[in-house]
């Protein structure tokens, strides 16, 4: 384990930031070090080109007659910023109280690694794998992954796969092995508000003509009505019911009830579509939510000013059979219709994602349960993701395969935040999970 997390802290020292464009070069020289890393351990790897940052591909030797794994991750990671609320420096990782700390300790770096090192561990042990096994790990997750579509496509036999594994995503609580089957899709937009063509004194002119702020809130205030159910007309026309087994498990699923909730997020009381707990409203509900807004003075004391301008970022979480071009539709009819007399509306479409279920009693769903319960000595839960990566559906689409999500990520790790962390158990866990993974998917073959 000592040599485990050499390498970890090593793969963590990189600021490989991939929205900034002045860690372009850390960011490739992160995927470089990798690429030897998965050559050092017995696997043939290569960086390959895209418009943006690379794609990493890594194989071992594949047999005919082999179940085919596709392992996916990524190696960029989030801005640190503000990066005064680090306890520690957010790329000089430390072990703490049982943690590592550093910017992309849980995302992706240390649920990508454990799969890295429990590949490593088992060839080590067994000479070669039971599988024909594929790495493909990108640096543009954080980004939207805008060039792996286009790589998939273009590379789409060289990525055989029956199944695929991700580590990018969560366990509900301490000690409680997760298999995720279903992520929220995601759309989003910008709404600008103008007015007057330039800021106004709002004594002389106030009353007289619209204020592009007021504005700007009514139609924040318009998407939702007051019990939390959003307004937007024929925005659930899509949305399956919930499964009588998923609201039966997930009533008792530790870490997932309203307490819960709240002791995470420190929120005084929890809130949403009524008749819903809040495990349901997360994971397999819909949602609009109101992401920043800004119009007119930000300074310090008053000043009497009719802002010209004001502006709103929207998202909205989609569940199975939603699709994002209908739903912007919706919404941008719905803002149509609830723009306020005297301004003038725009609205910039911004970037999506498709929603993503799988059967989680599959043959593959079944497999992965079990590594899960022998990795962390405990039956596994069953959940749907609140949030998205839409490369997933990407991948199914294109390569014809399902994915099975392992997260290892707890609450508190505080991913995209100050002060991210990883379990050291959970490290441990993951690199144990991915080897027995190995052998129940190769016992299927």
């Amino acid at each position: 384990m000592n040599k485990h997390l050499e390498d970890f802290f090593e793969f963590l020292r990189f600021p490989s930031v991939s929205t900034a464009s002045e860690h372009a070069g850390d960011v490739r020289a992160c995927g470089e070090w990798l690429e030897n890393k998965l050559n050092t351990i017995g696997l043939e790897a290569e960086l390959h080109e895209t418009l943006g940052h690379p794609v990493l591909v890594a194989k071992n030797q594949h047999k005919e007659g082999k179940l085919n794994l596709l392992i996916y991750g990524h190696y960029d990671v989030q801005p640190v910023d503000p990066v005064e609320l680090w306890d520690t420096p957010p790329f000089e990782p430390v072990l703490k109280d049982g943690r590592i700390w550093g910017r992309g300790s849980t995302d992706n770096k240390g649920q990508l690694m454990a799969h890295v090192l429990g590949i490593q561990e088992y060839i080590e042990k067994n000479g070669e794998l039971p599988v024909n096994l594929t790495f493909l790990f990108e640096g543009e997750e954080e980004i939207g992954s805008k060039h792996l579509v286009p790589f998939l496509e273009t590379h789409k036999d060289m990525l055989p796969c029956d199944i695929i594994a991700v580590s990018d995503t969560g366990m509900v609580s301490r000690g409680t092995p997760t298999l995720g089957y279903g992520l929220r899709g995601i759309c989003c937009c910008e709404v600008k508000v103008t007015g007057p063509s330039g800021d106004l004194h709002s004594g002389v002119f106030g009353g007289a003509v619209a204020n592009p702020a007021t504005a700007v809130a009514q139609m924040i205030a318009s998407l939702h009505k007051l019990d939390g159910t959003i307004a937007v007309e024929g925005f659930y026309d899509d949305v399956a019911p919930l499964e009588q087994w998923e609201r039966e498990m997930w009533a008792s699923i530790p870490g997932a009830a309203d307490q819960d909730v709240l002791d995470t997020t420190g929120s005084p009381e929890v809130f949403g579509e009524p008749g819903y707990s809040s495990s349901e409203r997360l994971w397999a509900r819909p949602t609009a939510e109101v992401n920043g807004m800004a119009g007119g003075y930000q300074g310090e004391g008053s000043k009497t000013v009719l802002p010209a301008e004001a502006m709103a970022k929207f998202s909205f979480r989609l569940v199975p059979d939603q699709k994002p071009e209908d739903i912007l539709e919706k919404v941008k009819a719905h803002f149509e219709k609830h723009t306020p007399v005297g301004v003038k509306v725009e609205i910039e479409i911004g970037h999506s994602g498709k929603p993503y279920y799988s059967d989680p009693n599959s043959e593959y769903g079944k497999a992965a349960q079990r590594a899960l319960e022998k990795a962390f000595g405990a039956e596994p839960v069953m959940i749907r993701e609140g949030g998205s990566i839409p490369i997933i559906q990407d991948m199914k689409e294109i390569l014809g395969a399902d994915s099975l999500m392992l997260g290892l990520a707890l609450p508190d790790c505080q991913i995209h935040a100050p002060n991210e962390n990883f379990y050291l158990e959970n490290f441990e866990g993951g690199i144990k999970m991915s080897q027995l993974l190995l052998d129940e998917l190769a016992a299927l073959k």
